[in-house]
C-alpha cells in the first residue's frame, strides 16, 4: 500500500478492526510453544495487546504490522542493497518452483502460526503439513547455490545488518503511532473479544459444576 507509514498503520489497523467481529475463541487443544512473533512483542505492547488478550487476537494484529514492515524493507533492500535483494530473489525462485509450499495464500491472521498441531506422545502422525513440504522440497532437487567468497560474506552481511536496522527504525516509528489507536483498539476488544471470553470461561465454570465433577 503506498502512504506514510502512519496511514499504512491506519490501514492495517481498520483491516484489523474489520476481522475482529469474526473472530471466535478456539474450542482445540491449546498448543505448548510459545509464538515467537507475539511473545515479548514491543509492537502488541504499544497497542495495548500484549497482556490478557487471546493469542490468536494477538497474533492477526502483529501479523498485519510485520506484513507492514516487511514491504518496506523489500523496497529499501531493492534500492539499496543489491547483493541482498539478489539472494533473496533467487531464494523466492527457487521456493517457487516447489511442487507445493503449505503456507502459500494464507490470509494475514494464519501467517506464522504452526501448521501441524502439537504432536501426542505415542501417537504419530500419518503425515504433517511441514513434512510433505520439506519432501517437496527434496524432490525438486534444487541444486545448491555457489559458495560465497570472504569477500561476498562480508558484503552480504552488512547489507542484512543495514536492512535489519532500517526495519528496527521502522518497528520503532510503528509503535509510536499506534499510541494514536490504543483507545480504540482497547473499545473494540473490551466490546468483541472480553464478552466471548468471559462466556467461554462461564461454560468451563458450569461443566464444572455438573453433578459429574462432584463425586
Amino acid at each position: 500500500m503506498e502512504g506514510s507509514v502512519e496511514a499504512r498503520v491506519s490501514h492495517e489497523v481498520d483491516r484489523w478492526l474489520a476481522w475482529l467481529p469474526r473472530w471466535r475463541p478456539g474450542t482445540h487443544r491449546g498448543r505448548v510453544r510459545l509464538c515467537t512473533r507475539c511473545f515479548g512483542s514491543p509492537i502488541l505492547a504499544a497497542a495495548g495487546l500484549d497482556v490478557d488478550v487471546p493469542h490468536p487476537v494477538q497474533h492477526a494484529f502483529s501479523m498485519r504490522m510485520k506484513g507492514i514492515i516487511d514491504v518496506a524493507v523489500d523496497d529499501y533492500t531493492a534500492r539499496n542493497l543489491p547483493m541482498l535483494h539478489r539472494e533473496i530473489r533467487l531464494a523466492e525462485e527457487r521456493k517457487a518452483r516447489r511442487p507445493y509450499r503449505a503456507g502459500e495464500g494464507l490470509d494475514p491472521e494464519f501467517l506464522g502460526l504452526d501448521l501441524d498441531p502439537d504432536p501426542t506422545p505415542g501417537e504419530p502422525f500419518l503425515f504433517t503439513l511441514q513434512g510433505l513440504e520439506a519432501d517437496a522440497a527434496a524432490e525438486a532437487a534444487e541444486p545448491a547455490p555457489r559458495p560465497f567468497t570472504p569477500q561476498e560474506k562480508e558484503a552480504l552481511r552488512e547489507e542484512v545488518r543495514l536492512a535489519d536496522e532500517f526495519a528496527k527504525q521502522l518497528g520503532r516509528r510503528i509503535c509510536a503511532e499506534l499510541a494514536r489507536h490504543r483507545q480504540r483498539i482497547a473499545n473494540a476488544v473490551e466490546r468483541l473479544v472480553e464478552p466471548q471470553v468471559a462466556e467461554l470461561l462461564a461454560d468451563l465454570d458450569r461443566e464444572l459444576d455438573a453433578p459429574g465433577w462432584t463425586n
